[in-house]
């Protein structure tokens, strides 16, 4: 592991000297994720991008991109766009990126199962922001609101998420 790797413990996630509390998916960790499980899935994630709302906060970092009021994430295993950042009009299946709650104000995407996803294997893993304290995510990972915005002015390019094997449950 390298000092700009993000890693999950049992208490939370290390990362720059700190353990920020987070949640994970309502699955827990699993080594073999699968479509709709809700599990985080283990492995090492390689951060790969970044999106924020613009008119809601300020840039979070300058290499990050803001959404716009057309962009959804296709989550439609049956679609070639299956775990891509697509446009509306969109008539697959798909989940709006620009959301009237907070959860995503700030996306930071890794690359599970990315740019080129296998079918059944699930969805983006996200961090972004959490709902409240201990309710879990659908095998992102989530934080406080203010955790967030720090740790996103922290990443480099060379951050990873490492979800250790050990933490996994199958």
């Amino acid at each position: 592991m390298k000092p700009t790797d993000m890693v999950l413990t049992r208490q939370g996630l290390r990362f720059c000297g700190r353990l920020w509390p987070c949640s994970i998916g309502k699955g827990a960790v699993r080594r073999d994720k699968r479509e709709g499980d809700g599990a985080t899935p283990a492995g090492e994630h390689r951060i790969v991008g970044m999106l924020y709302r613009p008119d809601r906060i300020a840039r979070p970092a300058d290499w990050a991109v803001p959404i716009g009021p057309s962009d959804l994430w296709s989550d439609d295993v049956g679609h070639e766009d299956y775990n891509q950042m697509v446009r509306a009009p969109y008539p697959y299946s798909h989940e709006k990126l620009r959301r009237a709650d907070p959860l995503y104000d700030i996306v930071i995407l890794t690359d599970w199962n990315w740019p080129y996803a296998e079918k059944g294997r699930g969805s983006a893993i996200f961090l972004h922001q959490r709902r409240r304290a201990g309710y879990p995510t659908e095998g992102c990972v989530a934080f406080r609101r203010d955790h967030l915005r720090q740790i996103a002015r922290l990443i480099r390019y060379e951050t990873r998420l490492i979800v250790p094997e050990g933490l996994a449950t199958d």
